[in-house]
């Protein structure tokens, strides 16, 4: 049966573990949509692909735009702008959306782990000087639907596009929301990204720029909040 349209989702995402396994990262992430997209391409059918904010070094402090030059700082950035080049290349029907600070019910991430730490400590200590927007899987996924049926109607839209949650916050006034939203009595103190070294390093300025996608396609951004208490809603946890 000939799909309508296909998205891929599926992505290699362990950040630190890609510093150590570039070449499987790559494979994921770079060579897969490539693939991907060219069979969809041979048959003009619209193919939606996720990105990240990592492929960008996070200077400054202005949202990043699609015309913004890259220059990702660690493996998984690397392997995702990969992908981005090879989804390009194929040409055809297509849409790389580019997103930031993924988070479900599902998986791991950041809320299931404030969550998980919340029920064991009192005080947690939160990186403040990473800035960007949660963004709920549930609303990517919304709108990678979207885009895909735009696609399918009107070719021309085919491009790279910017979609995260609004407003920004820190990972540290992220953790607050959690934990006030979920009614944990928790405290949290803002550390900087120096104070808390990973093997992969993050961007300090992970904001998007996502006026594009609401000028071509309607689709504006959503409020993380809202994505946020429908997770915690989802985990049966008080909000």
């Amino acid at each position: 049966m000939r799909p309508r349209a296909v998205i891929n989702a599926a992505a290699y995402t362990a950040v630190d573990k890609a510093e150590e396994d570039e070449a499987l990262a790559c494979l994921v992430n770079g060579d897969t949509p490539g693939a991907l997209a060219r069979a969809c391409a041979a048959l003009d059918i619209p193919f939606v692909h996720v990105s990240t904010d990592y492929v960008f070094d996070g200077s400054g402090e202005t949202p990043w735009r699609e015309s913004d030059p890259v220059a990702p700082l660690n493996a998984y950035g690397r392997s995702k702008l990969l992908g981005e080049e090879a989804v390009r290349a194929a040409g055809g029907r297509l849409a790389i959306l580019l997103t930031s600070w993924v988070v479900s019910a599902h998986g791991n991430n950041f809320v299931k782990t404030m969550l998980r730490l919340g029920a064991e400590r009192d005080r947690l200590t939160i990186v403040a000087d990473q800035i960007g927007a949660p963004t709920a899987a549930r609303d990517i996924a919304r709108t990678c639907l979207e885009v895909a049926a735009q696609l399918a109607e009107d070719p021309a839209k085919s491009g790279t596009y910017h979609y995260a949650g609004a407003p920004e916050t820190s990972w540290a006034g992220f953790a607050r929301e959690i934990f006030s939203r979920a009614d944990l009595q928790f405290y949290v103190e803002d550390i900087s990204s120096a104070a808390y070294p990973t093997p992969a390093p993050r961007p300090l300025n992970s904001r998007l720029d996502c006026a594009l996608l609401e000028t071509v396609f309607g689709i504006s951004r959503p409020d993380w909040r809202h994505g946020l208490d429908a997770i915690l809603k989802d985990l049966e946890v008080a909000t």
